[in-house]
């Protein structure tokens, strides 16, 4: 069964088409009006081997947190949607990713039951501005909008960094190769990996 999800998301603040293959290869069509966000979501379909588009307009004139918050949780729901019941998953995964001086680990569980802790960030990085739209405190925010909308328990924690760009492209490809091998099947693995029978 194919483990994929098109949502189209339009509010007054925002529309948003996304889908995704959870076992693609990477493959990326990124366009979210951001340009920032864009380099973080290309790096999110690429090491997570997600084949992954979006397509998003808002009111970036305002700010971009509309438009930024509304493909997070887009991307939560789809990936929730495409995954189903979890049947054979390996579920539980954790990836600690370099970028020259930065360093960030995340462990996902794909819980059905969404919780998110993200830690380790260094003062005043949540008032960093990147690439002019981006502002650091949205990293937090991105992270925290997809485990609640995948229903997935994410600790993401940032053990050094000094570069705003490169604290931000760390977490998130620290979630993307956390993903990656937390979703895929388990050859080992035939039902559903709990004790409750259920995600």
């Amino acid at each position: 069964m194919a483990r994929t999800a098109t949502i189209v998301r339009e509010t007054s603040e925002s529309k948003v088409e996304l889908s995704l293959n959870l076992d693609g290869t990477g493959k990326t069509d990124i366009d979210t009006s951001v340009p920032f966000y864009n380099h973080m979501m290309t790096a999110l379909g690429k090491h997570s081997l997600i084949d992954l588009k979006i397509k998003a307009a808002g009111d970036t004139d305002i700010d971009a947190h509309h438009t930024v918050e509304d493909i997070a949780i887009v991307f939560g729901e789809a990936l929730k949607q495409a995954l189903g019941d979890k049947r054979g998953i390996r579920r539980f995964a954790d990836a600690t990713v370099p970028l020259d001086e930065a360093l960030a680990k995340a462990v996902v569980d794909i819980s059905g039951r969404p919780y998110c802790v993200c830690t380790g960030e260094p003062e005043g990085f949540e008032y960093c501005m990147l690439g002019g739209h981006f502002t650091g405190s949205l990293v937090r925010h991105v992270m925290e909008s997809i485990a609640m909308h995948a229903g997935i328990c994410l600790h993401l924690h940032v053990i050094s960094g000094r570069d705003p760009h490169h604290i931000a492209e760390a977490e998130f490809k620290a979630l993307a190769r956390a993903l990656r091998f937390a979703i895929e099947p388990d050859p080992r693995v035939d039902g559903i990996p709990s004790t409750k029978g259920a995600l």
